[in-house]
């Protein structure tokens, strides 16, 4: 069954911007998954060590027939051939791609993957980009709209900047 997957993609360290546009360009290439939408990139500030570079993030939609694991499997190998190092969490990476959501699956599997992703609701560099392709999207536990969950978040929270645009 083909479910609509819906991606965070972020980086601080070199070309920030360009090691965004080639996580997707390799998640294109993952078989049995189709791009569908690309949000604009977004300059953001880091959450937790603030110390760091600002972040450029986006999110895509897909359309697979792949299971939750595979995906994140597939995900996982991109990061790694990128150059992913992982060194705990709110460090500079080179690449983070994370799983938002699928379809309006609830899933846990310990240690592996948690869907809806745990703090999405919580990141304005997650809400802001997947409420401008995806608005109406409902959080398949909170039971709102992305665009609600966007409109919730504390304004002073989290600086966020359009960096580049699509169109």
């Amino acid at each position: 069954m083909v479910e609509t997957v819906y991606i965070s993609i972020g980086s601080n360290i070199g070309d920030s911007v360009e090691n965004c546009l080639s996580a997707v360009s390799f998640i294109k290439n993952i078989p049995s998954c189709m791009v569908t939408m690309v949000s604009d990139l977004y300059e953001t500030e880091p959450v937790g060590v603030k110390n760091q570079a600002w972040f450029t993030n986006c999110t895509i939609e897909t359309q697979t027939d792949l299971k939750p694991l595979e995906l994140l499997n597939a995900c996982l190998e991109i990061e790694a051939a990128m150059g992913r190092i992982r060194q705990g969490r709110w460090t500079p990476r080179i690449i983070d791609i994370d799983l938002l959501l699928f379809g309006q699956e609830i899933i846990h599997i310990k240690e592996k993957l948690t869907i809806p992703h745990p703090r999405m609701h919580e990141r304005r560099f997650v809400l802001e980009p997947l409420s401008q392709i995806a608005p109406m999207v409902k959080h398949p536990v909170f039971g709102c709209s992305i665009a609600d969950l966007l409109k919730k978040f504390p304004v002073n929270q989290q600086n966020i900047k359009l960096l580049k645009g699509n169109s």
